[in-house]
């Protein structure tokens, strides 16, 4: 049976994306730690990160990267968090979490946003994505 993010990628549950490549993907976490909270996953479906090939897992680095790079120009934050546990879905994906405290790294305070501005944050970080490329 296929994630919920393998879902998201075929396009069968929307989401806030944020960056896409052909083999890549990134959007908002919809239950984030901080404002602009990202995941990032590679569009093939995989469990584990360490069951990724090289080139598949360098890649997710090397687009993770990128994504956080963008997020720092446009989130308030001391630092963009990069996050790897894996447990909640079955599918590799990486944490960035916009970080001013050790608390917003810790999954137990949550930010509740409106779908408006979900959407203004995902666009402002693809644009800043999209520009550095």
């Amino acid at each position: 049976m296929a994630s919920i993010f393998t879902k998201i990628v075929n396009g069968d549950i929307p989401c806030y994306k944020v960056a896409e490549t052909e083999d890549f993907l990134a959007f908002l976490d919809v239950n984030p730690n901080a404002k602009g909270h990202t995941l990032c996953i590679p569009k093939k479906e995989v469990d584990k990160i360490f069951d990724l090939d090289e080139e598949t897992y360098n890649g997710l680095m090397k687009f993770s990267r990128k994504v956080a790079m963008a997020m720092e120009t446009i989130v308030d934050c001391k630092r963009v968090g990069m996050s790897v546990i894996g447990l909640e879905v079955p599918h590799v994906h990486v944490h960035l979490i916009p970080l001013n405290t050790m608390e917003d790294a810790r999954f137990i305070n949550k930010e509740s946003l409106a779908k408006e501005e979900f959407e203004a944050i995902a666009a402002s970080i693809n644009k800043a994505f999209t520009s550095s490329l």
